[in-house]
């Protein structure tokens, strides 16, 4: 690996020239559980942030904050690898108004972080097929704004490895070849045409 690029926290990595390594970011998940007012469930799970990961995070999910109305829990340790044959996936999401993170998560089939099931993050990724292909397959897909460090980081990375498909011009109608009635081309005279008989 060559030497990271460390913006607003985000510690961006290159491949080296060898080009053994992937263009990777770790990144940690931050998910929220608030109150709600519905009489059928009081509690609703959501997306919170996706943060730079540090070192002092560890590699557990831990509670950041609890009190009546919310609670925050951070999950630590996801790798965004960008792959050269998912360009246009990436050229999807950097060519948007708002560029995202999508994080894909699932409910816990059992407690074990707490005295009630608690949400866990799956994948996290700014490729915008694969969030297609986790919502196709009727999975929670969540997203947040990604930073502009991390949006000209794929921006450039989709800039080297990606060509959009230049769609074809149709051919405007003056090019269009003449045919007569039979499908056979047509004969343009620009010769001025006289009369069928002589005057003496």
């Amino acid at each position: 690996m060559t030497a990271p690029m460390e913006h607003a926290g985000f510690l961006l990595q290159s491949p080296s020239a060898g080009g053994a390594a992937r263009p990777c970011v770790m990144v940690a998940v931050v998910m929220r559980r608030e109150r709600i007012d519905n009489r059928w469930q009081s509690w609703r799970w959501s997306l919170a942030d996706v943060v730079p990961h540090e070192e002092g995070f560890g590699d557990a999910p831990r509670l950041l904050l609890k009190d009546d109305q919310e609670e925050r829990w951070l999950h630590p340790g996801f790798t965004i690898e960008l792959f050269t044959d998912d360009g246009e996936g990436y050229y999807l999401n950097a060519s948007t108004a708002q560029p995202c993170f999508w994080v894909v998560w699932r409910m816990e089939e059992e407690a074990l972080l707490a005295d009630e099931p608690v949400a866990i993050p799956q994948i996290v990724t700014l490729s915008y097929h694969d969030a297609g292909r986790w919502l196709d397959a009727q999975e929670t897909v969540e997203q947040v704004p990604a930073p502009p460090q991390v949006v000209q980081w794929l921006q450039q990375f989709v800039d080297q490895h990606y060509v959009p498909e230049v769609k074809r011009r149709q051919r405007p109608q003056s090019f269009q070849p003449l045919t007569d009635r039979f499908g056979n081309p047509a004969r343009v005279s620009t010769e001025k045409k006289t009369g069928g008989g002589q005057h003496g």
